[in-house]
């Protein structure tokens, strides 16, 4: 398949959660690149609990349809409540983003996810670790996404984040 990217997020012990999700893709798929970790405010959720988000990108031949099983059975294994309410706290989220340059629905995934143009704790972290790599729709890098962006009222900022014993993220 090619390079894949997803996105995880996290606002109910957020460390935790980041650490064991990077812990997983890491022993499934290998080599990570990762992006920095950003806090960022809720977007449409009542509780106000803010979240941990970023972007992780490896190198996978898996079908669609494995990875997303997968996702859901990491987001399972970190107490995610699979009918729980849409805009509800969240343990883990994992979403796959793109796959390599597929476009439409496979396996009951849309590519590339919506989300990417659509929302700063995206498309920030997507811009920051893959700045060259083009939308499979638009054409253009996300690194130009970023910065036409127009919703970048989403208030995220950068915070220090150690994982494996190494400071993966720096506040600032």
């Amino acid at each position: 398949m090619g390079r894949i990217s997803v996105s995880i997020g996290s606002n109910i012990e957020r460390e935790h959660h980041v650490c064991a999700c990077l812990d997983a893709l890491s022993e499934t798929f290998g080599t990570l690149a990762v992006s920095r970790v950003f806090e960022s405010e809720p977007v449409g959720f009542e509780d106000g609990r803010n979240f941990y988000n970023l972007v992780v990108a490896f190198e996978s031949r898996w079908a669609v349809g494995a990875l997303q099983a997968w996702c859901k059975r990491l987001e399972a294994a970190n107490g995610r409540v699979k009918d729980g309410p849409k805009y509800s706290p969240r343990t883990l989220d994992i979403d796959i983003l793109t796959v390599g340059t597929l476009t439409g629905r496979h396996d009951g995934v849309e590519l590339p996810r919506d989300e990417i143009l659509h929302h700063a704790f995206v498309l920030q972290p997507m811009a920051e670790l893959l700045p060259e790599d083009h939308h499979p729709l638009t054409g253009k890098p996300y690194l130009d996404h970023w910065a036409a962006f127009a919703a970048k009222d989403q208030r995220l900022w950068p915070v220090d984040f150690v994982w494996n014993g190494r400071l993966i993220s720096r506040a600032g």
